[in-house]
């Protein structure tokens, strides 16, 4: 497809189609059920809300929403709309299938989505208690809750929404930046259904060309997107976007190499020595690759099944955590692509969180020995065999696994399995419960400990242990921790609130209902023809401005 594209102003290109490839396939392509960072990325392009963050600070700057008001203590917020937003053109709306102007309508027709109870819905909890009506709506079950309107949400006008919440909420600007609180248009909800999986009508600056399954995902540039950058110039500047699905570490590295991916995230680690030196500089051979590196606002780890005859054991849990050497992982198995997690769930960097004040995991194995005891498997005797859950990640899980396990066999006599599957299907396993045992991570949605401790809110256990646990998979329940995390969410002062957050972090380190590992270092290279694609700790991506210079 050819772009008929305007004299630019300033110092910079149009044109070009930016590569990248992800190591797993995506999962879903529909806002409200984003729970995982290749979808993540992909949609940010496609899809839009109202506020979004800067990628180069994080910082939260308008979208849709030119600008708002909040008020009565942070607990009600009026939001004012631009009038120039089109949804993409698809074959959803009549008329030829012409993209219609965005209004407030839209926003309250997906807000009130988002507080239905269906499997395709899996960030309820961004509103859940906290937006009023939201929990009457979710918790009916009549007609999948549509008997109840969202109560919080009101439209004034086509460019003016309000949102009233039950009690103040610092945090609610950032939940309004997700994926889940996107715009999309209610013809292509009624006219795809469950296929909006891949099928997806946004506002953002990509639109979506084609699906190949398993090999591809292609965008091409948004004719009709509002944006503009400071000097006036239209956005975007790329032609379109290229999304690969290359498995293996190793041949996306010699892809790159071959200039044929335009960004390489996290280097090999079989590579790490080869391509940087002991000062985090390009060796000789990549030095006209750009070379960025930031500390990652994620957490790597490993979950257990807390309602588990195994893992409900707190001793069992303990034990784990002081029988891995997180250094070594760390050092050895992913070559410094990492900080050890000796501290708790919330990553290093996040603002206002004072880490030193956390007492949590060093390699112990007398004490790893001394919790089996308690926990009745002197030694590791009459433990049983176990397995544990991987997903592939090009490569890279495997090597942790492998550690881990023999850090296990070794400081507590026990025997643990490694099965491997892929993502979609590792992830519909334990948020089922099917799993005893897994990896996952757990990158931030925005820069606050309350994303990471929100993890373990007894709130997301559902009741049925059968049914899907989407954020809690460890199905945690502790009252005394939702009670002091409901009081945090209420406390406006910011100091006062990350205390209460230091607290909350102490109690999962104690109560360890999941296996710390580390904390992601982010190193990427860029091709050198690449511009204005700033790293960040939060791994955001936003092509709407970046350009090629080719």
């Amino acid at each position: 497809m050819k772009f008929n594209h305007p004299v630019p102003k300033g110092d910079i290109k149009y044109g070009g189609v930016f590569r990248q490839n992800e190591t797993e396939y995506f999962r879903s392509l529909y806002p409200q059920n984003i729970t995982e960072v290749v979808g993540h990325r992909i949609i940010t392009q496609i899809y839009e809300g109202l506020v979004a963050f800067n990628p180069a600070d994080l910082s939260l700057q308008p979208c849709i929403a030119k600008s708002w008001e909040i008020k009565d203590s942070a607990t009600f917020f009026v939001f004012h709309l631009r009038n120039d937003v089109y949804f993409h053109d698809d074959p959803c709306f009549p008329n030829g299938g012409k993209g219609r102007k965005v209004t407030a309508q839209d926003f309250a027709f997906c807000f009130q989505q988002l507080c239905r109870p269906n499997a395709s819905n899996q960030g309820f909890w961004i509103f859940q208690d906290i937006v009023k009506g939201s929990s009457e709506c979710y918790n009916d079950s009549s007609a999948n809750g549509k008997n109840h309107v969202l109560e919080g949400v009101n439209v004034i006008d086509d460019t003016t929404l309000t949102i009233q919440l039950n009690k103040p909420f610092a945090g609610f600007l950032f939940r309004l930046a997700l994926p889940f609180t996107a715009v999309f248009p209610k013809e292509a909800l009624v006219y795809y259904g469950k296929d909006m999986r891949e099928h997806a009508v946004g506002t953002g600056p990509f639109r979506i060309k084609k699906v190949i399954p398993d090999v591809g995902v292609f965008l091409v540039r948004n004719q009709r997107y509002w944006g503009k950058d400071s000097l006036g110039n239209q956005l975007p500047y790329l032609d379109g976007l290229r999304f690969s699905f290359i498995k293996e570490e190793k041949v996306e590295m010699l892809e790159f190499q071959k200039g044929n991916i335009d960004l390489k995230y996290r280097l090999p680690v079989d590579m790490v020595t080869e391509i940087i030196d002991s000062a985090d500089q390009l060796q000789e051979g990549y030095k006209q690759f750009q070379l960025q590196n930031v500390r990652e606002l994620s957490s790597q780890y490993y979950g257990f099944l807390t309602i588990d005859p195994v893992y409900k054991n707190v001793h069992v849990r303990r034990a784990f955590n002081y029988a891995i050497d997180r250094n070594k992982i760390v050092n050895y198995t992913v070559k410094g692509e990492g900080t050890a997690n000796t501290y708790g769930i919330t990553p290093i960097g996040v603002p206002g969180f004072d880490q030193s004040k956390l007492k949590g995991y060093s390699f112990n194995p007398q004490l790893a020995q001394k919790e089996m005891e308690l926990a009745g498997y002197p030694k590791g005797k009459g433990f049983p065999k176990l397995t544990l859950h991987i997903n592939s990640g090009g490569g890279r899980n495997e090597k942790v696994a492998e550690a881990i396990t023999t850090m296990l066999h070794d400081n507590l006599g026990i025997e643990v399995d490694i099965a491997q599957s892929l993502w979609a299907q590792h992830t519909e396993n334990l948020e089922s419960g099917k799993f005893q045992f897994w990896r996952l991570g757990w990158v931030a949605d925005y820069p606050d400990a309350e994303n990471f401790l929100n993890l373990f809110y007894g709130k997301h256990v559902p009741k049925n242990p059968t049914d899907k646990a989407y954020i809690n998979s460890f199905r945690y329940q502790n009252s005394a921790y939702d009670k002091l995390f409901e009081d945090a969410l209420a406390t406006a002062d910011v100091a006062k609130r990350n205390e209460k957050y230091v607290l909350l972090d102490q109690m999962i380190i104690d109560d360890a209902p999941v296996l710390f590992i580390y904390f992601n270092m982010n190193r990427r290279l860029l091709q050198p023809f690449v511009r204005n694609m700033p790293a960040n700790s939060m791994e955001y991506r936003s092509y709407r401005e970046v350009w090629l210079n080719k």
